[in-house]
């Protein structure tokens, strides 16, 4: 039987996204896991997360996941999805600077804070809500979501990537930001598809059945 890890470093809660995983597998048994043998044994991981990207390294590295993640990336699908997404990129510009996986060439941002007093100022930080995501090109992960569709965000931090081709999808919070990126058997989604109501679960079962 084929398996989905999920990989557990200590940062989230990861029951919402086992289960809805669980909803859309329809071949497959999902497994929480920090043991990076047994996530190795799963034929596609998911690297979720909340928090700082300086946090994120600093448990993966004393778990001894972050080599497991970057061997596995040279073949099994692999999904970020919010702090997951930022630690892929090279760096974060978090708390002075940490380098992260490198699994897609950029850096990782902060939004700017909105300036003292100026008049209709509406942007918040950190960025929470839904936000409409902008299909950037095709994919699979994309199919049966129709353009445009509403997503749900918490994030203080933004991917930019250095290569506009591995930008999957944009969203808008002051300037345009990227939203989703992917390259090769790897994707990552700065919002949440487990709190994004039917969209969301469409990307996960997408994900379930991507053979890249």
């Amino acid at each position: 039987m084929s398996a989905i890890g999920i990989i557990d470093y200590g940062m989230g809660n990861l029951h919402s996204l086992g289960k809805a995983l669980e909803r859309v597998s329809s071949s497959g048994r999902v497994l929480i896991s920090y043991d990076p043998e047994e996530l190795l044994s799963c034929d596609r991981l998911v690297l979720p997360g909340v928090g700082g990207v300086r946090e994120c390294m600093k448990e993966l590295c004393r778990l001894e996941l972050n080599e497991m993640i970057v061997e596995a990336a040279r073949s099994k699908p692999m999904l970020g999805i919010c702090l997951g997404m930022q630690v892929m990129l090279e760096w974060s510009d978090e708390n002075g600077g940490v380098a992260a996986l490198g699994l897609f060439p950029g850096k990782v941002v902060r939004f700017p804070d909105p300036s003292p007093g100026t008049p209709g100022a509406r942007l918040k930080v950190p960025h929470m809500g839904w936000n409409r995501v902008r299909q950037a090109q095709a994919h699979p992960l994309w199919a049966g979501v129709p353009d445009e569709s509403w997503f749900y965000f918490v994030h203080s931090y933004h991917a930019q990537p250095a290569d506009p081709a591995h930008v999957l999808g944009t969203a808008e919070y002051g300037h345009p930001f990227a939203a989703a990126i992917a390259r090769d058997n790897i994707a990552a989604f700065q919002f949440h598809p487990e709190k994004s109501q039917n969209v969301g679960m469409t990307l996960l079962a997408n994900f379930t059945q991507w053979s890249p």
